[in-house]
């Protein structure tokens, strides 16, 4: 680790509590009570409203390349006419609000003012409208939540999934061109929305136990599940959350966020969203993605706009440091004001975890915090946060204040399970699944297993042990856990690429699917603007590579359930209709395997051309 000091932030300081019984279940909780927090998640805008009326609370692009701003007292000005127009219309719990979005500023506000009078939201990914042939995700959604209205951006873009999946008597409301064959209602015509004491006395109606929002779960497992969210669950977890992250607290410098992450996934649409209004700091919009077009977009962004606080997944971090080793005006405005970094949804490889460090400390003298939890939809999200300074990347943390982790022996791993005040109560119109994602004490079960960092030390954290169900035999019985070997492979090919899938069940030995990172790639062959993705993956220099890593990692495996001896690069997108990807980019390995299983045989053939070889068995061939 650099000896450079660490920038000093104000977080938490944890009391742990734990006990083992006698089954060897562990429970493990917080000695420090959780604080106060409000009963309805729009208080804290009227809150800042009167704290800060001009301050700045959301910042989108304007079609000059400008940005676009809206002060916290123009935001609950406009919550409150939304507000009147969707009582006006008759929505409630039975007939919520359904937005086809992406993040915008009037996303937000249609959103919140749902939220303000009780009526839910629920934000869907653009991929079930957008991408999506059959739209048949979209279609489940609609038929659990029989949404009373829709809320395009821009309707003629949404038009066919509208007119696919939902009956003509649906309004909607659009703020561009409207949407042929259905009442339409333009977005700036609603803000001239009078409100009557009608908002007022529905505000006050709402309780902690009022439905703030329906979130969806990827999908990725037949149809999304709509998690119910409730007041009380966003405003505990913001609280948490504000807990660990105290540097954002009132009293010291406003947070300032530039975030890309869709407001349909929770870690976006719950904590990043919310936690701005929590704490009166300012959201600028970054319609960037971590892909090589998208990226563009946040590097613009970055140069221009200092975060105090940035959220990543790994493969975009990957090309924000190789963009910064080549931008040192971007280096130095991402740098200027960070406080603390965080990645999820993927393991992060090492080489990407000690680049950042040594870029921090060359621009400001200063090791950032950088770290990363666990969570679920059905959480909030935030459950587990680690906040102590590790040498390498993986360690989730310890459970926030207010909740208790159960971790009960599955087999020769343990299984996490959470229970508190941010937990849902369960799934939508559906209670045969709700009972199941509960045990007999009332935890949720999140399908994760964990293992301590330091073995019998909780205080210590703990380290994700993949999922449950994902976990394999080989022939030899041997038991593969995939949620570790994957984090491993992933940082013993060094960038190039961005995820793995494991194949090897009932076989003798495993295989990995490699899903390409093409930058990185073309990077390493120089010279392949020319080369289509098809012959980057063939060219023999990275063919060369490939089996140079794939020896590495075989040095330092120590058995049968932790060596891949074969690897093949897949060559086509992953599909998001048959649930292999999510769309902040999760891959779900069990999917993929069974969609791709002639793929996987091919990975068993040492003389298709495709398949990278450990040094042994090319010896052998």
């Amino acid at each position: 680790m650099s000896t450079a000091p660490l920038r000093e932030i104000e977080t938490w300081s944890p009391e742990i509590v734990s006990e083992q019984r006698q089954d060897g279940t562990w429970i493990i909780s917080r000695g420090d009570p959780l604080g106060d927090y409000p009963a309805r998640v729009t208080d804290r805008l009227v809150y800042w409203a009167e704290k800060a009326p001009d301050r700045a609370w959301m910042a989108e692009r304007d079609s000059a390349g400008g940005w676009r701003k809206i002060s916290f007292s123009e935001a609950l000005k406009a919550v409150r006419s939304i507000s009147q127009m969707l009582l006006n219309h008759g929505l409630s719990a039975e007939r919520p609000l359904l937005i086809l979005s992406h993040n915008s500023i009037e996303h937000a506000l249609m959103a919140l003012g749902a939220q303000h009078v009780g009526i839910p939201s629920a934000a869907v990914s653009t991929a079930y409208s957008l991408i999506s042939e059959d739209c048949a995700k979209l279609r489940d959604i609609a038929a659990q939540l029989t949404p009373g209205m829709i809320f395009a951006q821009d309707g003629p873009a949404y038009q066919r999934a509208i007119d696919m999946v939902f009956d003509s008597d649906v309004p909607a409301v659009v703020v561009t061109e409207p949407i042929d064959g259905r009442e339409c209602l333009d977005f700036h015509d609603v803000l001239e929305t009078g409100p009557t004491s009608a908002v007022d006395e529905a505000h006050r109606k709402v309780e902690p136990g009022t439905v703030a929002k329906f979130l969806f779960t990827s999908g990725t497992t037949g149809s999304p599940k709509a998690v119910i969210t409730t007041h009380r669950m966003l405003c505990s977890n913001l609280e948490m959350v504000t807990d660990c992250y105290a540097f954002m607290r009132e009293g010291g410098e406003p947070p300032v966020v530039v975030d890309w992450a869709p407001w349909s996934h929770v870690a976006s649409g719950n904590k990043i969203f919310n936690l701005m209004i929590y704490n009166g700091g300012t959201f600028y919009i970054d319609h960037g993605k971590p892909s090589p077009a998208g990226m563009k977009e946040t590097i613009r962004n970055l140069r221009e706009v200092s975060p105090s606080w940035y959220f990543n997944v790994p493969a975009g971090y990957e090309m924000l440091v190789n963009a910064m080793e080549k931008d040192d005006t971007l280096r130095e405005s991402f740098f200027k004001r960070l406080q603390m970094l965080m990645y999820a949804a993927a393991a992060m490889g090492q080489h990407t975890w000690d680049r950042l460090t040594e870029m921090a400390v060359q621009t400001t003298g200063h090791r950032i915090f950088l770290g990363t939890g666990l969570g679920a939809t059905e959480t909030a999200p935030f459950a587990l946060m680690c906040m102590e300074e590790q040498e390498i990347a993986g360690n989730v943390g310890i459970p926030s204040q207010g909740l208790t982790l159960k971790l009960v022996p599955h087999g020769d791993r343990l299984e996490a399970r959470i229970k508190g005040p941010s937990v849902t109560p369960g799934y939508w119109r559906n209670e045969e699944m709700t009972k199941e994602a509960f045990d007999e004490e009332g935890y949720y079960k999140l399908g994760d297993a964990l293992r301590f960092a330091v073995p019998g030390d909780p205080s210590k954290g703990f380290y994700f042990d993949g999922r449950i169900t994902e976990n394999f035999k080989l022939r030899t019985g041997t038991w593969v856990g995939v949620g570790a070997l994957r984090a491993k492979l992933v940082d013993e090919f060094k960038g190039y690429v961005r995820d793995v899938v494991l194949v090897g069940e009932n076989r003798d030995e495993l295989g990995a699917i490699l899903i390409p990172f093409y930058p990185k790639l073309r990077e390493l062959i120089g010279d392949a603007d020319g080369l289509n993705e098809l012959q980057v993956l063939g060219h023999e220099t990275v063919r060369a590579k490939m089996e140079e890593l794939l020896d590495g990692h075989v040095k330092q495996s120590t058995g049968s359930a932790t060596r891949v001896m074969r690897a093949i690069f897949l060559a086509e997108e992953l599909s998001f209709d048959a649930g292999e990807i999510t769309d902040k980019g999760s891959i779900n390995q069990r999917a993929v395997v069974r969609n791709r299983d002639e793929l996987a045989e091919s990975l068993y053939n040492n003389h298709d051309r495709r398949v990278f070889l450990a040094r042994k068995l090319r010896e052998a061939a």
